[in-house]
């Protein structure tokens, strides 16, 4: 399994980034898709996620700003993020879990300039 993610980039504060993740390679279904987060000097946090049936939960940071959303049928998920602040500066990470194995993408720079 291999998971693809695109659409980081450098925004202004205030502005709008769509994050879009695909997975190739899979044979089964994919439990739980997500997003994480590692700002500099930080430890990787959970951004967002989904699960096969819809249900969502995100971290307190990103509540109301950010919306993750899921193809099942095409092994996709996105990140829209809205209202950006230079806090939210990090390289984002698409992960998939497969039961029994996690999965993750190579990881796509978010800046958000100030």
């Amino acid at each position: 399994v291999q998971l693809q993610a695109s659409g980081g980039g450098l925004v202004q504060a205030g502005g709008s980034l769509r994050l879009s993740c695909a997975a190739s390679g899979v044979s089964y279904n994919i439990n739980v898709m997500d997003w994480y987060r590692q700002a500099p000097g930080k430890q990787r946090e959970l951004v967002a996620l989904i699960t096969n049936g819809g249900s969502t939960n995100y971290a307190d940071s990103v509540k109301g700003r950010f919306t993750i959303s899921r193809d099942i049928a095409k092994n996709t998920v996105s990140l829209q993020m809205n209202s950006l602040k230079p806090e939210d500066t990090a390289v984002y990470y698409c992960h998939a879990y497969i039961y029994p194995t996690n999965y993750w993408g190579q990881g796509t720079l978010v800046t958000v300039s100030s």
